[in-house]
């Protein structure tokens, strides 16, 4: 197994994620969805996240306004962005053009009880103006369900990009992951870390790091 980055998503407080940057995390995810209860700038301002010197900075966004994603990108200075809702091949494309050409793309592919074909589908649809997939398990919420998705559908079908696996990561099916043939470049860990939404088990953190470093 090839060892994956981190990113720890659903960040909220100052902190922990000074913390996280010691730590040398990859990605931080910072989730910029109203409805979700780590929702970030009910915590931080723009100018905060911005004056957090790191390269994994994520923007997470479901559904989201194109100029409001471009103007959040810029303020708060992020590197990537991740698309969790449903957002069109044009929409993309458009997005890609008016962002600063160093932010990457991620987007989000939610897996709930499609066949491996429909799955193959979905991705194969993707604009090739994306730099990354992101597999999570399909909820109304568009996340954070602390349920991980059957990993062995990755096994049946072609991925062409680099993906981050996310949903359910936790300390109990890390070994799991040895399951999957093509193994992603990046775990995407949140609410199986926390003690309370968006406040981190940094702990546990820990304890995930060591697993990946063994």
């Amino acid at each position: 197994m090839i060892k994956p980055t981190i990113k720890v998503c659903g960040l909220t407080k100052l902190n922990q994620i000074q913390e996280l940057v010691d730590l040398k995390i990859d990605f931080l995810g910072f989730i910029f969805y109203e409805k979700s209860p780590r929702y970030v700038l009910n915590h931080l301002s723009l100018e905060q996240i911005s004056e957090t010197n790191h390269p994994g900075k994520v923007g997470v966004f479901v559904n989201e306004d194109l100029e409001k994603i471009v103007e959040i990108s810029g303020k708060a200075k992020l590197n990537f962005i991740q698309l969790h809702g449903d957002e069109t091949e044009d929409f993309i494309s458009e997005l890609r053009q008016r962002l600063n050409r160093e932010i990457k793309i991620i987007k989000v592919i939610r897996i709930g009880n499609q066949t491996s074909d429909e799955l193959q589908k979905t991705i194969n649809q993707q604009p090739t103006t994306i730099n990354y997939l992101l597999f999570d398990t399909d909820s109304k919420a568009f996340g954070g369900t602390g349920n991980a998705f059957d990993w062995n559908v990755l096994n049946d079908i072609e991925i062409p990009i680099p993906y981050f696996l996310s949903g359910g990561i936790s300390l109990e099916n890390f070994n799991q992951l040895t399951t999957i043939n093509h193994q992603p470049i990046a775990l995407d860990i949140n609410s199986k870390f926390e003690i309370e939404a968006g406040n981190k088990d940094l702990e546990k953190v820990k304890e995930f790091i060591s697993l990946i470093e063994k």
